[in-house]
């Protein structure tokens, strides 16, 4: 493998900084995984409508987003494989809610509570 040529630094401080808050790459790699999850529109509608919901059942989450509740289900998975929702079930009815803080803070930048609205 090709050693990597020297690269010429302007500010030493600013690079190092830059590398503490960098921190671990497999950090950031989780979270672009992440983010690649969030970028689809239907599942970020998903989680919009979960989000106001608090808590919602696939099927009025179907009606809520305009999806098929098969592609609800579908999206949901990977939502949960994600660790970005969670359900519980209630007799047959299963209920999902928002299991990721840093998703619910993001959605009120994306979607801010219409009352805080100007």
């Amino acid at each position: 493998m090709p050693e990597e040529p020297e690269r010429r630094v302007i500010d030493p401080a600013a690079v190092a900084a830059a590398l503490e808050g960098l921190g671990d790459r497999a950090v950031v790699q989780r979270w672009a995984e992440r983010f690649s999850i969030l970028a689809d529109p239907s599942r970020l509608t998903l989680l919009v409508c979960i989000h106001y919901a608090r808590e919602i059942a696939v099927t009025d989450l179907a009606a809520a987003a305009g999806m098929t509740d098969t592609a609800v289900s579908q999206a949901l998975r990977l939502l949960r494989a994600h660790g970005l929702v969670t359900g519980h079930r209630t007799g047959r009815v299963v209920r999902y809610r928002l299991a990721d803080a840093t998703v619910h803070e993001l959605i009120h930048h994306v979607r801010p509570h219409p009352d805080a609205l100007p």
